[in-house]
């Protein structure tokens, strides 16, 4: 009997602590395979944040480095940096990345550090009680937003790939769901990608996962699926917003550019 799938190597046979029907797994699984096939295992570093996600390197067969709340950019930077022959990435949730984290990500994607940043958007605090995320939806009741997040009060959804799009350092930005075999199909490309990018030098990349956190919505997973594809999809396109482009030399001549 052909075998068609089989564990990542990267990926070690332990169980994993996410609450049922997160897609937490499916993302980490994505991740390894990305890091299988490209053929970088011996050389990656990852960098666990603080959320949900905190306990990754208990399942990846990789050297990992934890950070502060919101810094795995900057930890990742100098991991980089000091090891510029490594291939780095960060694994953050909204809480980590477009909150306390959000100062870190602008001015690591504005310098195009070499880095891969792996995205996880669920819309919510999952892990300290579901609480309003930076990314919760307007009209989105959590348990600080009981009658549901309004603007007037509490803003609007970040859209964190749009916003580093407006920058010129990224390299590589996308957005992708753990929705349906196609889309986790096209989130696997994506990621791929990502490594890609860092793997040819090419600079700072970015995938953003759209995510399902069943447990702190209510939901049953397989409406935690359908209530992503009908409510986060609007707000949050789907689709490749920045690909390698070969980088632009800037350069400023002495005396403002005026010879003689």
């Amino acid at each position: 009997m052909k075998q068609v799938t089989a564990r990542p190597k990267v990926l070690l046979d332990v169980p994993m602590h996410y609450c049922p029907g997160c897609t937490h797994g499916v993302a980490h699984r994505l991740v390894a395979e990305a890091i299988d096939e490209l053929g970088i295992r011996g050389r990656t570093i990852g960098v666990a944040s603080v959320g949900c996600s905190v306990f990754m390197y208990n399942y990846f067969d990789l050297d990992f480095q934890q950070a502060a709340h919101g810094r795995a950019p900057a930890v990742a930077t100098g991991i980089k940096r000091v090891l510029p022959d490594r291939i780095v990435f960060t694994y953050q949730g909204d809480g980590d990345l477009a909150a306390i984290g959000t100062a870190e990500i602008v001015h690591a994607a504005n310098r195009g550090e070499n880095i891969t940043v792996i995205f996880i958007n669920n819309a919510v605090y999952g892990m300290t009680g579901g609480q309003m995320a930076p990314t919760t939806l307007l009209g989105m009741r959590t348990t600080t937003t009981p009658f549901g997040r309004d603007a007037r009060q509490a803003g609007y959804p970040i859209r964190v790939v749009e916003l580093l799009n407006t920058l010129r350092g990224p390299a590589y930005l996308a957005r992708v769901a753990l929705a349906g075999p196609g889309n986790i199909h096209r989130a696997k490309k994506a990621i791929r990608r990502a490594f890609q990018t860092q793997v040819e030098g090419k600079g700072f990349s970015l995938v953003e996962v759209l995510s399902t956190c069943p447990v702190t919505w209510g939901l049953p997973p397989v409406e935690a699926v359908r209530w992503l594809e009908e409510h986060m999809l609007p707000e949050f396109p789907l689709g490749e917003f920045r690909t390698p482009e070969p980088r632009e030399a800037v350069l400023m001549p002495l005396g403002g550019g005026k010879e003689g």
